[in-house]
């Protein structure tokens, strides 16, 4: 018998609280394809924590293993903290209410106070309630811009920022001592409400957040006159709330909601993929621009840490923005309008990450700011942000943001917040209306100002236990043999993050990387362009990021087109 096999036997006969779990493990009863994807390995605990497919079974995500995780965090933060409290927030997913307050009563019998929000709210919500109400860890509940059938479970340090690579790796060695079944304490939700050591966070707790975010606008005086119309769909997730409420607050009267995306529906019926990223996910938002015909249309991601946008053009259409063309947008918009104010701190400081644009690094240059490069993921951002904090210093941080639709203005929080990204991309268009500009007109000017920069990503999907053994495979091929040239430019620099070493090939000399190791790989070619690689450190697939830059627009569009083309044959797909 398998070990798999012997698995499956061990949770027909022990996962048997949730009737979903027993009429999964039922209807797989005989196909071992189906058992083996389920229990071949147990779902690795990153430095974001959990993710994966919900279900039955080891390497999926249900009450057993969020049990065994937190029994985990909850061993680390009592190892680590006296008297310690913890954070617990959850989106609209399948389950993430369950998952919720399943962690909730696994902290309470261990001792540890567990503060959970009432209904879904936001990440970055999570990340305010952690430095707000003092806590020692947090936890989110969410996939993010995941598919329907996937969920998570994000964690949180004391400062609000998502787990450290080092603390990850003590939990991850806490959580495999953990049994599956037995393993971990857990006391009745709401015995642990009635003894108090499960709380609900109050409202005073999100109208402080919201004030927070309110003070991170720079001309919020001009916004209720400047007649802005909005499109917003919260893409049935936590961002319904928040954002209209922030819209409320700095005075845009015009917000029409899309109705079919307005409410939580974990099953996102009318955008399989809820990801602001993706067009497909703002279709029903832009059906509704052709009648409402907005300046602006906002889509957050389910947990509402992610923010895309579409914006008329001039034959009516709705364009849409990359992440890296609104962060850029941003950051000008920040930097120009704070030093005119004489608002910008003293050595201002802003991050990115290394597969964000470069253009923000002329930007940057322009206003004196110090731009920061960390590694994907913003909890490295929010790091520099602690860093800074640290020597008194929170103030210089003025913006970071991520290609993937991820910013951040101010240190309020230690994640990526659609809420203030909102709000201050609704504030930029309103200032720029008052000037007769459009937000496409805006982006022109951007270019024209610093160059033709032209950014994509490109996923591959590896799914089931062949995949994670490709991506595997990919990562080892490209270290011992990359190519030498890619879409027909030479590789001049490649940097391996894993090792910490970069190697001019003309010359064949090598430099440290002080960044953290990571699975990246990055290779500059001529012309300024680039081409990245890493794996996605919580989904299964393999993503690259390509950079072109052109004296045109259609020039950069062409360069980028071979890199994508002759890439894709590189890695096989």
């Amino acid at each position: 018998m398998s070990k798999e096999t012997e698995l499956y036997k061990l949770w027909c006969e022990k996962a048997v609280e949730d009737p979903d779990l027993v009429a999964e493990l039922k209807s797989v009863e005989g196909d071992d394809e189906a058992i083996l994807d389920r229990f071949y390995r147990d779902l690795e605990f990153g430095t974001g924590g959990l993710r994966g497919v919900i279900g039955a079974g080891s390497y999926r995500l249900n009450i057993y293993t969020i049990r065994r995780a937190t029994q985990g965090l909850a061993d680390y933060v009592n190892q680590t903290f006296k008297n310690a409290s913890v954070a617990i927030s959850y989106d609209s997913r399948i389950k993430s209410d369950v998952f919720a307050k399943a962690t909730a009563a696994v902290m309470a019998a261990n001792g540890i106070k567990a503060y959970i929000y009432k209904e879904l709210m936001p990440t970055p919500c999570l990340s305010w309630a952690v430095r707000e109400l003092g806590c020692q860890a947090g936890v989110m509940v969410t996939a993010s811009h995941n598919p329907a059938k996937y969920n998570g479970y994000k964690v949180y340090g004391e400062d609000g920022c998502q787990l450290t690579i080092d603390a990850a790796n003590v939990v991850t060695e806490k959580i495999e001592s953990v049994d599956m079944f037995g393993g971990a304490k857990f006391i009745d939700f709401e015995e642990g409400l009635k003894s108090g050591m499960i709380e609900y966070i109050g409202q005073d707790v999100i109208d402080k957040y919201l004030d927070k975010v309110a003070e991170q606008g720079i001309h919020t005086d001009l916004v209720a006159d400047s007649g802005l119309k909005v499109v917003y769909t919260p893409l049935n997730g936590t961002g319904n709330k928040p954002v209209r409420a922030i819209l409320k607050k700095i005075g845009i009267k015009e917000v029409t909601v899309v109705p079919e995306q307005e409410n939580p529906d974990g099953n996102f019926p009318t955008c399989p993929f809820p990801n602001p990223e993706i067009k497909e996910a703002l279709a029903k938002g832009l059906e509704l621009c052709e009648s409402v015909k907005p300046d602006l249309l906002l889509a957050t991601d389910p947990d509402c840490d992610r923010v895309g946008i579409a914006v008329p053009a001039p034959d009516g259409s709705y364009v849409l923005f990359s992440g890296n063309e609104v962060g850029a947008m941003l950051l000008k918009y920040i930097c120009q309008e704070r030093t005119a104010l004489g608002t910008m701190p003293k050595n201002p400081v802003a991050v990115k990450t290394i597969v964000t644009t470069d253009i923000c690094r002329k930007i940057a240059e322009e206003y004196g700011v110090e731009l920061r490069n960390v590694l994907t993921g913003f909890k490295f951002i929010g790091e520099q942000i602690g860093f800074l904090e640290k020597d008194n210093e929170a103030d210089r941080y003025i913006f970071g943001y991520e290609e993937s639709y991820g910013y951040l203005a101010g240190s309020y929080v230690r994640d990526k917040d659609a809420v203030v990204a909102s709000m201050l991309i609704c504030e930029m268009a309103a200032f720029y209306r008052t000037k007769g500009i459009t937000l496409l007109q805006a982006r022109e000017n951007l270019y024209n100002e610093y160059g033709n920069y032209l950014h994509s990503q490109e996923s591959f999907q590896c799914e089931g236990a062949s995949g994670m053994e490709k991506m595997k495979e990919i990562m080892a091929g490209l270290r011992t043999n990359g190519p030498k040239e890619i879409g027909g430019l030479k590789v001049t620099v490649f940097a391996d993050y894993k090792v910490s070493e970069q190697t001019d090939i003309a010359t064949g000399a090598k430099t440290v990387l002080t960044l953290p190791k990571s699975d990246v790989l990055v290779f500059e070619l001529e012309q300024g362009a680039s081409v990245i690689i890493r794996p996605s450190g919580t989904e299964p697939k393999i993503k690259a990021y390509y950079t072109a830059i052109g004296d045109t627009r259609a020039a950069a569009e062409k360069t980028e087109a071979a890199l994508k083309a002759d890439f894709k044959k590189i890695l096989g797909f």
